[in-house]
């Protein structure tokens, strides 16, 4: 059961920040007029130091918000900004509603007991406690019973994967494994907001990949809403939700990792991303295209071979009135069909090579790609074909060319059988035998396609 007591007010964001300002000095007060008549963080030196400047974002309940910058742009003050560890010289900050500038200590002990946790980049560990104990320090602040306390966490520190190392003292466990604890610690204390502060920078890469990916596991199971502090743009771009990039204590954007990578508001944030793997950012719902090789199910092998002929293709997606996809069918086996003089296009239909969800990274596309005779097809959650991302789209979305592109004129793949032969067939099978100087008037492929469609 959770501690938390009822907020305030119930529908408000997890966080609000609004117009938030930190200065280090003898005159912040002064300092923060200045800043707000447009002086720059150098013209008011003499009056103090300004890491946090007119600072304003919103964190939904759920989400991962993480906040990115380089050593000196003021993320670190501002995290601490969001629990009351440092105060706040303007603005306003809200947790779920519940004004925190100028919170007394009481309410702020309260606040941060109930409603914060917070992971730090060192450990923070206590080092004369067992790791049971220190995964039970916050339910021990928040005044639950020894047995309660002694359960959850044990549950907890099984779940990070610590099962057999409770009665063992935090000197004895790896830098990976002491993180471990301090994440046990967090979700123990079931409070509804963790604050992480470049929580796994100082754990080696592969350990540090693992504790992203069991962050994640654990927020979509439980719903935490996190505020993650690092300067390590890829860990930003995989755990994000939404992203906001500081620079010279500003944000100067916000939005998701696609959002950042491909549409950066400033040259900074440019010439901050130009290195990152794009390939784990963006998915195949990101950069797919209308898919123009389809054809509906009741449209018959002839309309099939008439719609490869016109693209140039050797192979078409089958899909149902409804767009749902069926399969594939191929050129060989269409012409071969049309001449037996077969109208049954359902029972030539074959499994489709390559499927995958509008939500899967570009990086787990490519081997299909190679694999396919057809662009990778994207399906949504009840299997309708919703686009195709072709190998030169695959290959153009890895470079610094926008994500979104105009329809692409190359078709893949190229026919097995000749245009030539599918032509010559086609107008010896035709109903009436339509003279070939008459070609012109008779209906395009989509037409033919779009009105069988409507028939079935």
């Amino acid at each position: 059961m959770t501690n938390q007591t009822a907020s305030s007010t119930p529908d408000a964001q997890a966080i609000e920040v609004t117009g938030a300002y930190k200065v280090f000095g003898r005159r912040p007060k002064e300092a923060v007029k200045r800043l707000r008549a447009g002086a720059s963080r150098d013209d008011i030196k003499q009056l103090g130091t300004a890491a946090v400047i007119d600072t304003s974002f919103s964190v939904q309940p759920g989400e991962i918000f993480v906040v990115m910058g380089l050593s000196g742009s003021g993320k670190s003050t501002l995290i601490r900004m969001l629990n009351g560890l440092g105060e706040t010289t303007d603005g306003s900050i809200r947790v779920f509603g519940d004004e925190i500038v100028g919170m007394g200590a009481a309410d702020l002990r309260a606040l941060r007991r109930d409603r914060l946790s917070m992971v730090f980049q060192h450990f923070a560990l206590l080092p004369h406690r067992t790791v049971r104990d220190n995964a039970a320090y916050g339910l021990e602040i928040q005044g639950v019973p020894a047995a309660e306390r002694r359960e959850r966490a044990n549950h907890w520190l099984e779940r990070v994967g610590l099962k057999g190392w409770e009665d063992h003292l935090p000197g004895e466990l790896s830098g990976g494994m002491q993180q471990r604890v301090g994440l046990a610690r967090a979700f123990a204390a079931d409070t509804d907001i963790l604050l992480m502060d470049e929580a796994f920078s100082a754990l080696d890469p592969l350990i540090r990949r693992e504790m992203q990916e069991q962050l994640v596991e654990l927020q979509q199971e439980l719903g935490k809403t996190i505020v993650f502090i690092t300067h390590d743009l890829n860990e930003a771009m995989f755990l994000g939700d939404r992203i906001a990039v500081m620079r010279d204590g500003r944000i100067v954007q916000v939005g998701t990792p696609n959002d950042i990578l491909t549409d950066p508001a400033n040259d900074y944030v440019a010439q901050f991303v130009q290195d990152v793997d794009r390939a784990r950012v963006l998915t195949a719902g990101d950069v797919m295209e209308p898919p123009r090789a389809v054809v509906p199910a009741s449209a018959g092998p002839r309309a099939a071979l008439r719609l490869m002929r016109d693209l140039q293709t050797s192979a078409c997606f089958v899909t149902t009135s409804g767009r749902k996809l069926l399969g594939v069918v191929r050129d060989k086996d269409m012409l071969r069909e049309v001449r037996k003089g077969g109208t049954d296009l359902a029972a030539l239909v074959r499994p489709t090579p390559s499927v995958v969800d509008r939500d899967q990274y570009i990086a787990d596309l490519f081997e299909l790609a190679v694999e396919s005779p057809l662009p990778v097809a994207v399906v949504d959650n009840q299997g309708r074909l919703i686009g195709v991302v072709p190998r030169v789209t695959l290959l153009a979305s890895l470079t610094n060319v926008p994500a979104v592109t105009t329809e692409i004129p190359i078709i893949e793949p190229t026919p097995d059988v000749p245009m030539a032969v599918i032509t010559e067939t086609l107008e010896q099978t035709h109903p009436g035998r339509v003279p070939e100087g008459a070609a012109a008037e008779s209906p395009s492929p989509e037409a033919m396609i779009t009105n069988e469609g409507a028939q079935a």
